[in-house]
């Protein structure tokens, strides 16, 4: 049972009285979760059963239920309950989209790993096979955009979110091979168990995730993406602009240490792209 969830739901039809409760569990989460009945009852100024009649409309059996419940529950920032008023203005908005990603990538930059970044970009222009993995709807993209980089230059790539088959392709993978995994929170326990039959199979694994969590930590080559997010919850990670930039930078990189092969790869590509779709070279260079 997720008590703020059902609150959140149940907060329109509460009393006056539920309500300054509700608030006590909104705003003083720390007294709620430790207080005795009275000690709610009194700093709600409200009496003990109506304390009893609140607990019950958010599903709980009694008192001593709802605390064990409320004990229970992950507690979710606050930012979640109470979202920072923003505005809604068109142009606003796009100001702080901008803003946000122009900041993301200053902060990449900055803070760029440059020997990892080479070293994961001689494993991959070396390479058999690429397997890209991630999961979720970022890190996902992420794995899908190293195949749409990797493969116009030529090299064998292909790309994964279902974990049971990261798992058999990292069974499947030769010493020849690199495994790259994206991961935002760096807490994907599947590309950790994939990295580590990886390592155990001496095939060699790429991160790119934050810095000393578990997926790093599972990787041969970790590139670290560390960077702060803001407290609109309704604006989307800015995050992930920093992560197709690193990509760039590493498809980048590994297209000059496969020059020959990649350019011959990519005028083929062209070519097709022209005849077939755009009739003449001055459309996006084969995106």
């Amino acid at each position: 049972m997720d008590i703020f969830a059902t609150l959140q739901e149940e907060r329109g039809r509460l009393s006056q009285s539920e309500n300054r409760i509700a608030d006590i569990l909104l705003n003083d989460f720390e007294f709620a979760v430790n207080a005795s009945i009275i000690e709610l009852a009194g700093k709600a100024d409200v009496s003990p059963p109506t304390v009893t009649r609140f607990c019950r409309r958010l599903g709980c059996e009694s008192f001593s239920d709802f605390k064990v419940q409320l004990a229970r529950t992950p507690y979710v920032g606050m930012r979640y309950l109470k979202p920072e008023p923003k505005s809604q203005e068109p142009g606003d908005v796009a100001q702080d989209i901008i803003t946000k990603a122009q900041n993301a990538l200053f902060l990449l930059h900055r803070s760029l790993d440059l020997v990892a970044i080479e070293r994961a970009a001689d494993r991959l222009a070396q390479a058999e096979m690429i397997y890209a993995f991630g999961s979720g709807g970022n890190s996902s993209m992420i794995a899908g955009e190293f195949q749409n980089r990797l493969f116009r230059l030529g090299l064998r790539i292909t790309a994964s979110s279902d974990h049971s088959m990261q798992m058999m392709m990292a069974a499947a993978a030769r010493p020849a091979d690199v495994i790259v995994g994206s991961s935002f929170s760096g807490r994907n326990a599947e590309i950790v168990r994939a990295f580590t039959l990886a390592r155990e199979a001496k095939v060699p694994t790429i991160a790119l995730t934050q810095s000393g969590s578990p997926v790093a930590q599972a990787a041969d080559i970790t590139v670290p993406v560390d960077l702060p997010e803001g407290s609109n919850i309704y604006r989307p990670t800015s995050t992930r602009i920093a992560y197709i930039a690193l990509l760039d930078i590493v498809a980048s990189l590994v297209a000059y240490r496969v020059q020959p092969q990649a350019t011959v790869t990519l005028r083929r590509i062209k070519q097709q792209l022209v005849v077939h779709r755009d009739g003449d070279d001055r459309q996006l260079l084969g995106d």
